[in-house]
């Protein structure tokens, strides 16, 4: 088992490794296999990060001109829905260089945008490099003059992409191998922003021009029953609203919109934005300094602070006839600090919703953006 440990607050958590490094250590121990002709239980290899990883061969298949070998694929601490997939590589020898491809339930690319050309096995490259580094040292160790092909497959991967946004991203087939460190770390956000940001290239190469970012599964169902275009159109971003703006400036979208619950869009309405219950909160905060702005009575607002969630403050709201004027505010707190965020440079708007109170809070620029979304 790796052992290598992050500490998030005073937690301890184990880190993994990617689908890059299972490729790159299985490629290494299927060729000095086919080499040597001996038995390889484990391959050594250093990722990116500068890491040294000690990968244990799963499983192994010799014939006389290629080697199949399997490395397990370990996330940690990571709740990764790759964790413990077998990923293989089938490595034979070839004239010169080092050929690599993919094969079951390894996705291709639909996409522009992506890490890979449209028509490419989804093997991004840096696990490409990884391979490639791994082959020549095995072949300068035995004095190899050719050349490698190397088949990356994952049996499971067709299934295990159904569960993700894959297809969505324009990955099609089966899961793609990624990483660029080679080392996962659990709960780590540069690869949820990653994520975000290759969806965002996806987009604008396919011609849109206006971002639309969702938060999670109750922005999508919102999107799915309430706006008049597909939730296809979407970049989930979850807590990093910022990060997913900032984003959005640089790959060059003239506008963007976001829709989301009140209990996460409230922190808008500070200029919060990560808006992640461990990087901060202030949603009573919020409501109280709206309530303040809308002339609210104090022996109201004293209620507010007890509140757990926010849809409970709305209650407290309705009850006095003051929900609307407060969310009035809220509204105008919200465009203001997207208007902020991007300099003024670009439309932005909200649309801030709560199933409990049937109710819908737009931004001033809200409808414009809905209906340019619709027509893209």
């Amino acid at each position: 088992m790796f052992e290598e440990y992050i500490y998030k607050g005073k937690q301890k958590l184990r880190c993994g490794y990617t689908t890059g490094s299972c490729v790159a250590g299985a490629s290494k121990a299927a060729a000095e296999m086919l080499l040597t002709g001996k038995i390889v239980d484990s391959a050594e290899i250093i990722t990116p990060k500068g890491i040294k990883l000690n990968l244990e061969i799963n499983g192994h298949k010799i014939s006389s001109n290629k080697v199949s070998c399997c490395v397990v694929k370990d996330s940690g601490d990571d709740p990764d829905i790759t964790n413990g997939i077998k990923v293989f590589a089938e490595v034979s020898l070839t004239e010169k260089g080092v050929e690599i491809s993919g094969g079951e339930g390894i996705g291709k690319v639909t996409k522009e945008g992506l890490d890979q050309p449209v028509g490419e096995w989804a093997i991004n490259s840096v696990p490409r490099k990884m391979i490639r580094c791994v082959l020549e040292e095995i072949a300068e160790l035995y004095e190899y003059s050719g050349g490698f092909r190397v088949v990356i497959s994952v049996p499971d991967g067709e299934t295990i992409a159904e569960k993700t946004y894959n297809s969505r991203m324009g990955i099609k087939g089966g899961i793609s191998i990624i990483g660029t460190t080679g080392i996962v770390e659990p709960m780590s956000s540069n690869a949820l922003i990653e994520t975000i940001r290759t969806e965002a290239n996806v987009r604008r190469l396919e011609g849109d021009v206006n971002m639309l970012l969702t938060l999670g599964n109750y922005s999508d169902s919102f999107v799915q029953t309430e706006m008049p275009f597909s939730l296809e159109r979407s970049i989930k971003c979850s807590n990093f609203i910022g990060d997913a703006i900032d984003i959005g400036l640089e790959t060059g979208f003239e506008s963007i919109l976001i829709i989301g619950h009140i209990g996460k869009m409230v922190k808008l309405g500070a200029g919060i934005m990560n808006t992640h219950s461990a990087n901060a909160d202030g949603r009573m905060d919020v409501l109280i300094m709206c309530g303040v702005i809308a002339g609210v009575g104090t022996d109201v607002l004293k209620k507010i602070p007890s509140c757990v969630t926010v849809d409970a403050a709305l209650d407290i709201f309705r009850q006095a006839g003051v929900m609307e004027k407060v969310l009035k505010v809220l509204a105008e707190r919200v465009d203001y600090y997207l208007s902020t965020k991007v300099g003024n440079e670009i439309k932005t708007a909200a649309v801030i919703f709560s199933y409990r109170h049937n109710i819908t809070v737009k931004t001033k620029y809200a409808d414009t953006l809905i209906k340019a979304i619709s027509e893209e």
